[in-house]
């Protein structure tokens, strides 16, 4: 009876699938050269993106008793994508970069390319950055501005290797004169 708690606990942890960070030897290796085989593939986010747009309206205005007038709104919108949420692949851009979505809506997509920079090979989250500014990202039609920690995020994919082994073990009991 042991032997049969142990052998199903050994084959579901060789079962359960790990994520890891999308490269481009995953891409090779498993052949998502192809839209349509991209598409099948389901991605996650590493770490949260977190993505900023702050629209400020004033003015100043004379009453007609001579009161002067100052007003001031100030409407902050902030799009959160938590870590390890769920995308799927959109499009290829011109660049090579992936576009994957997380919602439905027009524009509403974010790009995630190779830097440079890296030799890993990893899909980084993809900004126009700019020293004063942050980096400024166009979603849902509307530029907004990725906090410094969203630089990091790359895309995973969950990775489930299996393995089948066989075992069929007898215990011999010897002999006697």
């Amino acid at each position: 009876m042991k032997f049969l708690v142990f052998l199903s606990l050994v084959f579901l942890t060789m079962s359960c699938a790990i994520r890891q960070p999308f490269t481009a030897d995953i891409k090779k290796e498993y052949d998502l050269n192809t839209p349509d085989a991209m598409k099948k593939v389901q991605f996650y986010t590493s770490s949260a993106i977190v993505l900023e747009r702050v629209v400020t309206n004033g003015g100043k205005a004379k009453t007609d008793d001579g009161t002067l007038v100052t007003s001031k709104s100030k409407e902050e919108n902030r799009i959160i994508i938590p870590t390890l949420t769920k995308c799927i692949f959109e499009s290829y851009d011109a660049t090579g970069d992936i576009n994957v979505r997380f919602e439905t809506g027009s524009g509403r997509i974010i790009k995630f390319g190779i830097r440079d920079t890296q030799l890993n090979g990893r899909y980084y989250f993809v900004a126009k950055w700019e020293y004063d500014k942050g980096a400024e990202v166009s979603y849902g039609n509307e530029i907004y501005y990725a906090t410094s920690n969203s630089s990091n995020a790359c895309l995973l994919v969950s990775i489930k290797k299996l393995q089948k082994t066989r075992r069929r073990d007898r215990v011999v009991k010897g002999m006697k004169v």
